[in-house]
């Protein structure tokens, strides 16, 4: 859906008011049916990254959510294809499972992995103090523990091989302009 606006994008790049950052969960297909079914595979998202890059916008590529067990394995793969179509940048998110989540993901890891669901959800439980969900600024989404420590390195190492010219994006926000009140607000209780 974004390509459709791609002359706008272009005209907003210019004026460098606009990066764009497309999702990838997992470069296999079976996976991806499981984890985001009805959504775009992953060689069409790659696709759009390249579209973008050719046409001047600034794209990088969102890894998330990194489950440890089920697609932590990925991200090296992940991020040079990303790299390779044309993104300039990644992030990545660790997966929380807060609220009713939990008790949703739970269900959905045994009956689609049942040979490793406890594996998977012992590994989110170490990044997270010990529970599945995890509301803690500053550690919710970056988790912690040896677990999370041995995928933000692995994230960072295959940034640093993929990406090596990683350019931190900058908007230029000079183009907008506060509108001045027509009437000052304080005008209103006279």
């Amino acid at each position: 859906m974004i390509l459709r606006d791609i002359d706008l994008l272009q005209e907003m790049a210019k004026l460098k008011l606009i990066h764009v950052m497309i999702s990838i969960t997992s470069l296999r297909e079976e996976l991806r049916q499981k984890m985001e079914p009805r959504t775009v595979t992953a060689k069409n998202r790659l696709r759009v990254i390249e579209t973008l890059s050719k046409a001047g916008i600034p794209v990088g590529v969102m890894t998330a959510p990194i489950i440890p067990g089920l697609n932590s394995d990925e991200i090296p793969e992940l991020i040079e294809a990303s790299a390779n179509s044309g993104a300039s940048i990644a992030g990545m998110t660790l997966v929380r499972l807060n609220g009713s989540i939990g008790d949703i993901f739970k269900d959905w890891i045994h009956k689609n992995f049942p040979d490793r669901a406890d594996k998977v959800l012992n590994h989110i439980a170490s990044m997270h103090g010990g529970q599945l969900s995890d509301s803690r600024y500053g550690t919710r989404m970056r988790g912690e523990g040896n677990i999370a420590a041995s995928i933000h390195q692995l994230f960072s190492m295959a940034v640093k091989k993929h990406m090596p010219n990683k350019v931190k994006f900058q908007y230029d926000l000079s183009v907008f302009e506060r509108p001045k009140p027509k009437k000052d607000q304080l005008d209103l209780f006279d």
